[in-house]
């Protein structure tokens, strides 16, 4: 499969790099800076832009089977970047009639993390999971097939692939995942046609 990752030089964005390659998918990487990813695979291509950039986005597309969106926010203030850079991507998809995207947003973003932790998070990440929030509902309102992954705490743990899955609300108890295996629920959901039109919250 054809695969661009947007975020792709953020921690799961690699992640997804490195299990797509080693899976035999040709990746594109769409990067601001091409010196935070090795190169040297000849299954993947390295395509430098800015993601609030339209016209960019839309080149970029061309000739993809399916998107990956691993973008993020810089900082804790209000902002409308990751609904922004969304845009971009859904009318470029639109542009080339690809159909597919999974995209990485948080946990929180329906409030459904219980008790203390859920209104830490929700006073915490305000305004990023209100930016998470919009971006999702951009994509909900687009003819796509989506897959929303609602990560808890990302770590740098290494790939596992026994996370949890909750489509209504947060794995039970679950607090932690890793960059990996949110890696793996995307490429899997991408690649197996799974979780179509789903919002998961996953977690171990």
């Amino acid at each position: 499969m054809k695969l661009i990752v947007f975020g792709a030089t953020g921690g799961t964005g690699k992640e997804v790099i490195k299990q797509a390659l080693a899976e035999g998918h040709e990746v594109t990487a769409f990067v601001r800076n091409p010196s935070k990813l090795n190169g040297d695979d000849p299954l993947l291509t390295i395509i430098q832009g800015d993601a609030l950039n339209a016209k960019a986005v839309e080149n970029a597309l061309a000739g993809q089977e399916a998107v990956i969106s691993c973008l993020g926010s810089d900082g804790l203030k209000e902002t409308t970047v990751l609904s922004d850079m969304t845009k971009n991507i859904l009318t470029g998809m639109n542009t080339h009639h690809i159909e597919r995207i999974a995209y990485v947003a948080s946990a929180g973003i329906h409030k459904e993390i219980p008790g203390l932790q859920g209104k830490l998070a929700q006073f915490i990440l305000r305004n990023v999971l209100k930016d998470h929030k919009n971006a999702v509902e951009k994509i909900k309102k687009h003819d796509v097939r989506y897959t929303i992954a609602r990560p808890m705490q990302l770590t740098t743990q290494p790939l596992s692939k026994t996370y949890r899955q909750d489509e209504n609300s947060i794995p039970d108890k679950g607090r932690k995942i890793g960059r990996a295996d949110v890696a793996h629920f995307l490429l899997q959901s991408v690649i197996q046609g799974k979780h179509i039109n789903e919002s998961i919250g996953l977690a171990y």
